[in-house]
């Protein structure tokens, strides 16, 4: 008997499903050993010797997994094929050989039984075979079991490196952050507190970009030149012989300028005109003489390329912008088509395609589309340990589709979505160049006022015939060099400078990519973590629905300053990108991973004891709402802030227990009933909606702001008991 370890049981039963009876599969669900939960884990008196434990929950499991051990003449680690599922893998040959000589607990001072303790250095034993594979197919699985072998070290080194440094850093700097900040849940991490620090420095930057008004004016000319057979347009209203030109510039001094700004994260360029006001604008108009003259034309070819295959953080980014899901969701679900065998390992840096894929692929563009649509590509990727994975995401099977997935009783739409993009641009990063016939028409005034169209029409649409057009076409009338042509109207249009956008998850992942901080799989986690600790939340429009962009919370920008002023590496973006770099080092076999996390830590451990000695903690201010409390009568209602947001207390607190939700009002009276007031609440998704505060007596409630009725009047947020 074959026994096969996998990871779940979804990857399991899809593997059962290509194999005999001859072969046994069963999952561990997950890492079955791993630091203890409560402390550090960490020797570092002893060279950073980890203490690994077998959780209580996982007890069980090892125990199911021995019995088939000590049945099977053969055992096969199919963990995943990146750092953690080698770990994974490490780890469970560790124990299953372990289980064959003797196994040792620790027993707590209470006698209660604590987790296993195992402690050893990262070197296997037994006789295991590791095998790899990058989709869930028949021909994957046999392809592998022909060439089994054995666990790679250096990416185990890699992965162990990380998360002790991880642990050093969440178990020494968190209690301090308690300590300081008064605040006993707040937690501190290496890709967490730099991806806060974005968020943070971005709002600042925000906030001190002066907004500059400025105008545009477009000018709607008419010709009589013969007009195309087809004009598609987006701009409805206007006729085919219609051009509409923005005004460039004034005997060749241009009217736009553009701007650059140093950011904390690169730099950001803004445009603007030179024509500040309404009054500048109606100058102009005036000015402006007729008759107008077309005095350039200018035709010419241009193409458009696809895009790779996705890599792991090009899914999350244009998944995240198309279809607006969470990065986390966005990986459980291509978790979920990797374990149905529908796609290939999710977590890759590669954006490289096998060559039976590409045949295939070849195969149905040319049947599909035609020969003249399929383009053999390759793709340079970036990451230089890209080899870890040795495939972009894509189908298994290209005739895959949404029709057949419907089938599957145990995929989602949001599954079908998530696997349509892969699958077109998959297709698509094989297939010609989308061309275009782009035009540019200057039209001149006798004094000197240039106006400029410009339309694009498709030629062919090449790449486009899979993933769709994103754009209109625009087709201008036919004219020549010398046509007169006619001003009929001037549209001023009023703009404001806009300062750099916010970090939307699209956003933060690409910037965490770009400065090599943490890796693809890690950033959804991190996102999930800085959100479900209060350090920032999505922006509240308008209307009341959260928006797609983080903005940081008070919480969040005390948090992040402290770790500026007292550990600025910590919250470096070179700094936590080399030690990025140091980790690929050790997968590579290029470094040691103690030497690694010992230059980190002998600094990183001297100034937590100088800070915990030197630096004064920062006490919360007591914020009173200037009534007494309503349980003992004698301490003070006050304001509190806990793990989940403001709530009020006693000031007697722990001998008075008194807490209460906190209720914000908008200083408007609730426009039913006339007696409660309008008070603000959220959802459980934490959508924010208005209701009355006499709920349930008044069942109020609107997803929009209520208008005060009194005129010059400003809303009032007051804490209300």
């Amino acid at each position: 008997m074959n026994l096969i370890l996998v990871e779940s049981p979804t990857k399991a039963r899809t593997l059962s499903k290509f194999l005999g009876d001859g072969f046994r599969v069963e999952a561990s669900f997950g890492h079955l050993r791993d630091l203890p939960k409560g402390e550090l884990g960490v020797d570092v008196e002893n060279n950073f010797t980890p203490r690994y434990v077998i959780p209580r929950d996982k007890a069980r499991r090892v125990k199911e997994l021995r019995t088939f051990v000590d049945k099977t003449d053969r055992i096969i680690l199919a963990t995943d094929p990146d750092r953690e599922g080698e770990a994974i893998a490490w780890h469970l040959e560790y124990i299953l050989t372990k289980s064959k000589t003797s196994s040792t607990g620790t027993t707590s001072t209470t006698g209660r039984k604590k987790a296993r303790d195992t402690r050893d250095t990262f070197a296997t034993r037994g006789t295991f075979e590791r095998i790899t594979f990058h989709e869930i197919t028949e021909e994957a699985i046999k392809e592998a079991l022909t060439h089994p072998g054995k666990i790679n070290l250096q990416l185990v080194n890699a992965q162990q490196a990380r998360r002790i440094l991880d642990r050093l850093v969440g178990y020494k700097l968190s209690p301090l952050l308690w300590r300081k900040l008064s605040r006993k849940w707040l937690s501190a991490g290496r890709v967490q507190s730099v991806s806060v620090r974005l968020i943070v420095e971005r709002e600042r930057e925000i906030g001190k970009f002066n907004k500059q008004e400025y105008w545009v004016i477009e000018g709607e000319f008419v010709t009589n030149a013969p007009t195309p057979p087809l004009i598609k347009r987006g701009l409805g209203g206007v006729s085919s012989k219609t051009i509409i030109a923005q005004l460039i510039s004034k005997n060749g001094i241009k009217y736009e300028q553009s701007q650059t700004i140093q950011l904390f994260d690169g730099s950001y360029t803004y445009t603007k005109t030179s024509i500040p006001d309404k009054a500048a604008v109606d100058q102009i108009i005036k000015d402006v003489a007729q008759p107008f003259t077309v005095s350039a034309v200018d035709k010419k070819e241009t193409k458009r390329s696809p895009a790779p295959p996705y890599t792991t953080s090009a899914m999350q980014i244009d998944a995240g912008r198309k279809l607006g899901y969470t990065s986390k969701r966005i990986m459980q679900l291509a978790q979920n088509l990797y374990e149905e065998g529908l796609i290939t390992y999710h977590r890759t840096d590669s954006v490289n395609l096998s060559t039976k894929f590409l045949g295939a692929v070849k195969a149905y563009i040319e049947k599909t589309f035609g020969p003249e649509y399929s383009q053999y590509r390759t793709y340079a990727t970036k990451s230089k340990l890209a080899q870890e994975a040795h495939e972009a995401i894509r189908p298994t099977d290209i005739r895959t589709q949404i029709p057949e997935l419907r089938t599957q009783n145990n995929l989602t739409e949001q599954h079908f979505k998530l696997y349509d993009l892969i699958w077109k641009r998959a297709i698509a990063s094989q297939m010609k160049e989308a061309i275009f016939d782009a035009t540019t028409i200057q039209i001149t005034s006798n004094n000197g006022y240039l106006f400029q169209a410009q339309g694009s029409v498709i030629k062919f649409d090449g790449y486009l015939k899979v993933t769709g057009r994103d754009q209109e076409t625009i087709e201008l009338p036919s004219v020549v060099v010398g046509d007169t042509i006619n001003l009929v109207k001037s549209n001023p249009l009023q703009k404001f400078t806009q300062p750099p956008p916010r970090y939307s998850e699209a956003s933060l992942i690409k910037a965490l990519e770009e400065d090599g901080i943490g890796r693809p799989s890690t950033y959804a986690p991190t996102i999930s973590t800085i959100v479900e600790r209060g350090y920032v939340e999505k922006e509240t429009r308008e209307d009341g629905r959260k928006g797609r962009n983080f903005v940081p919370t008070e919480l969040g920008i005390l948090v992040n300053d402290f770790l500026v002023r007292h550990f600025p590496n910590v919250v470096d973006l070179r700094f936590t990108a080399t030690m990025e770099e140091e980790l690929d080092d050790i997968a590579e076999g290029k470094r040691e991973w103690q030497p690694v996390v010992a230059e980190f830590y002998k600094p990183f451990v001297e100034k937590l004891n100088h800070v915990l000695e030197k630096v004064e903690t920062i006490e919360t201010p007591v914020v009173s709402t200037g009534q007494k409390c309503p349980e003992c009568k004698a301490g003070d209602e006050i304001i509190k802030e806990g793990r989940f947001g403001k709530f009020l207390a006693c000031s007697r607190f722990p001998e008075c227990k008194y807490t209460k939700n906190l209720v914000e009002k908008l200083g408007i009276k609730c426009p039913d009933c006339k007696e409660g007031d309008v008070v603000v609440k959220k959802t459980r998704t934490g959508r924010i909606f208005y209701g009355c505060s006499r709920y349930p007596d008044c069942k109020y409630a609107s997803w929009t702001k209520p208008k005060i009725d009194v005129p010059n009047s400003t809303p009032n947020p007051e804490v209300s008991s």
